[in-house]
């Protein structure tokens, strides 16, 4: 690069990290205003007499709050060492039983399989497909898909679903590896396909790593995963944009991938979850060191259960191998090797997501700064470099996206899970009736009635369209290249003449010890009933709770409190803000000069921009054109009035459809994947020939009998839909078509089918 765009690019460097402190200092300046006028505003004239029953009572009410919150604490430390005692079992609001554990297999690993049963009054219908959940194992343990009773397990019983789930135990197996844990839930789906012999396969879902776990199961045995549900999961791990998600520059920051290799020497071998904890913990200093806990105090006499059950789970710490962690950091936080077909499971074979055949429905959020939407889903963009090559590959993927949520959010919140979980599970029944695409989810909600009834509607985008989730057409992410270099220069240097040193001076004794010291777990064991000071007070907290003074919740001493509480807050903010803005400046400083240096580095979006040629299967579909039956001739007929209608699929039509011809068409008596294979052989002959697709109808429909029931079937959907007149006038150009075909001497004629009465209450 010529040295003066290298001074251009530097000062627009400084000049974002300028932008970035100026906002910092006024975000903190207009809180610290908006407090200060709260506070003027909250006092009102007292009298001496008020002042002091003022000042009693909130001196009281501090005293008695205090006791109580700290007793909490106590019961927190308390329900950690009992989680600990019993070996950390999943935290689900559910009764499971064991399917199969994964320690006793030929490649033996630290996962199970799991059933859920139903709870009391839940009644599972035998005719609808399992669901296989896939939680996160990122520091924490299983359960956060099943938290509660609403939940993603939650609405797939109430839907009529079996749901299983995929565990794992707090200790792995000595030696295992990434590949062993995927192979194990392969083997996982297998089992609960034979579970269900009659049925289709397995949807499989998969939350935040549990995600990107589902995606490799997906790979390794793609006949067997029916649609998979992707939640705020990380697939594409360098994406983000500046000032918005800082957990991206962490392996630049720590020189790569070392510090996890570090990191497990000093456990004995064994990579310490919390850790991980750690990493989410420091992306909001605020909430990890003052705002949950003052959250606690201020609603001190509601806050407690939820604040304990959570915390349950948020202190579970769960350990991983040293190949393990290694294997993640090096080929997909660091290495970003996934969507490149790069990530290797064993010596020349890699994960090829390409092979994946299932629908993806992928499920991200504006609100998640852990997974952020562009590391969620530009993974499409990267083996899709165009909506055409998507749909020539056959495949269907799904967006959903939310405005707000956070990363947890996502999983636990009991508002997400009754909207988008329990919608998502609703579209899993026909999005494998969806023709090849990229698709936008939006829900849909009519408060008339005294319940929320939700609708779905499906819009069709341009995989090009990604691109307006990112800044620079992806060219911040070049640098990111440079960090996997200097990353596995780093590690030959560290395994070379580091790892030899530590692993031999630290015992796996030793790194227990090292674990029991972690700060995160000290300050649950040393705020429990082994602290006598705590144990001592829990007499008095007790009384406090039957005896509580109320305060005056108007009064100076309140209004005080909430000033000091957003001062604190925002000096939190104001510090990760300012923190944030440099160290991202100075990732680019570092890594953006390498990158610049180096003429072969290149963005993703310009490698994807590269057209591929049509794959095989495009061509044996159009081959095809005039082959195939009467099934095939009626998802024909359906894709060229979807295309006539417009870019919108709403969920409530496709229920209609299919209530009014879809057994009639044959479609639902087939098994998924050949239902899929018609489905995608039909898209592929209207998306590029669709004035060939019609005139070519008569060859699938061989016999008078046949044509005439087809009509028969797209005048009742006439009769009894709302259907754009675009997509109405493909049923006159058919009836044109098989006119001719009935008129022609060469072909047999008849009287007309007798077409089947067809029950319109079937579901």
């Amino acid at each position: 690069m010529h040295p003066m765009d290298m001074m251009k690019v530097y000062g627009r460097v400084a000049e974002i990290y300028r932008l970035r402190i100026g906002e910092a200092v006024s975000a903190y300046g207009a809180a610290m205003r908006e407090a200060a006028s709260a506070f003027a505003g909250a006092g009102r004239p007292q009298t001496p007499a008020e002042a002091w029953r003022d000042s009693v009572s909130y001196a009281f009410d501090a005293a008695q709050r205090s006791l109580i919150f700290w007793d909490t604490m106590r019961q927190r430390g308390n329900n950690w060492i009992a989680h600990e005692k019993a070996g950390k079992p999943p935290l689900l609001a559910f009764d499971y039983e064991m399917v199969a554990d994964a320690r006793t297999f030929a490649r033996p690993c630290n996962y199970a399989l799991v059933r859920i049963l139903p709870p009391d009054g839940v009644t599972l219908d035998p005719e609808k497909r399992a669901f296989l959940i896939i939680d996160p194992r990122a520091g924490h343990g299983p359960g956060i898909g099943g938290f509660k009773k609403d939940s993603e397990v939650g609405f797939a019983l109430k839907a009529g679903h079996a749901v299983y789930m995929v565990i794992f135990f707090p200790e792995p197996v000595p030696g295992q590896t990434l590949a062993d844990v995927s192979l194990a839930e392969s083997e996982f789906v297998r089992l609960v396909r034979e579970r269900h012999p009659t049925h289709e396969r397995p949807v499989v879902m998969g939350n935040c790593q549990g995600g990107w776990a589902a995606m490799l199961v997906a790979a390794l045995d793609p006949d067997n995963v029916g649609p998979i549900v992707v939640n705020g999961a990380p697939m594409s791990y360098w994406a983000g944009n500046d000032a918005e998600n800082p957990m991206r520059y962490a392996g630049g920051v720590l020189g790569g991938a070392w510090t996890a290799s570090l990191a497990s020497d000093l456990g004995g071998g064994v990579f310490d979850g919390a850790y991980l904890v750690d990493n989410f913990e420091y992306l909001n200093p605020a909430n990890t060191y003052f705002t949950k806990y003052y959250s606690l105090y201020s609603k001190i006499d509601t806050e407690p259960p939820r604040f304990l059950e959570f915390e349950r789970w948020w202190g579970g710490y769960f350990l991983m191998n040293r190949e393990e962690i290694k294997w993640i950091v090096e080929n997909l936080f660091v290495g970003n090797r996934l969507a490149a077909g790069k990530a290797e499971w064993a010596p020349g074979k890699t994960f090829d997501l390409k092979a994946v055949r299932s629908p993806i429905i992928v499920f991200a959020s504006l609100g998640d700064n852990i997974t952020p939407p562009q590391q969620a889903i530009n993974w499409v963009a990267d083996l899709y470099p165009t909506t055409q090559a998507l749909k020539d590959a056959g495949q269907v993927i799904v967006g959903l996206m939310h405005d707000t949520v956070g990363h947890l959010g996502i999983f636990v919140s009991g508002a997400i899970a009754r909207r988008e979980h329990a919608q998502i599970v609703d579209l899993l029944d026909y999005v494998e009736a969806l023709p090849p695409g990229l698709y936008g989810m939006t829900i849909e909600e009519d408060r008339s009635g005294p319940e929320v009834k939700y609708d779905v509607t499906l819009t069709e985008r341009r995989v090009e369209d990604l691109a307006v989730l990112q800044k620079y057409n992806r060219n911040d992410e070049i640098p990111f290249e440079v960090v996997a270099n200097v990353s596995q220069t780093n590690s030959r240097l560290y395994e070379t003449f580091v790892h030899p040193a530590i692993a031999a001076m630290v015992t796996p004794e030793m790194g227990r010890v090292v674990r029991a010291v972690h700060p995160l777990r000290a300050v649950r064991w040393g705020l429990s009933d082994l602290n006598p000071w705590l144990k001592a007070m829990a007499p008095l907290a007790e009384f406090a709770r039957g005896q509580r003074t109320p305060r005056d919740e108007k009064g100076v001493h309140v209004a005080g409190e909430r000033f000091a509480a957003t001062a604190i807050t925002a000096g939190w903010d104001l510090y990760r803000r300012l923190r944030d803005a440099t160290v991202e400046t100075e990732f680019f400083r570092l890594y953006g000069t390498f990158a610049m240096l180096d003429p072969d580095l290149t963005a993703p979006a310009t490698a994807a921009a590269l057209v591929e040629q049509p794959p095989a299967e495009v061509e044996a579909a159009l081959a095809a054109i005039r082959e195939g039956g009467f099934t095939d001739a009626g998802v024909r007929v359906a894709l060229i009035g979807f295309k006539r209608g417009g870019n919108e699929r709403r969920l409530s039509t496709l229920k209609q459809i299919r209530e009014l011809v879809g057994y009639e068409l044959g479609l639902l008596a087939l098994p998924s994947d050949v239902a899929q294979a018609i489905i995608r052989r039909q898209s592929i002959i209207v998306d590029r020939n669709e004035a060939e697709a019609i005139a070519t109808l008569p060859a699938l429909l061989k016999t008078p009998q046949e044509r005439s029931r087809l009509l028969a079937l797209l005048d009742r959907l006439l009769a009894n839909m709302e259907i754009a007149p675009e997509a109405a006038s493909v049923v006159d150009e058919v009836r044109q078509v098989l006119a001719v075909a009935d008129a022609s001497p060469s072909l047999p004629r008849g009287e007309g089918a007798q077409v089947v009465p067809f029950p319109l209450n079937v579901a």
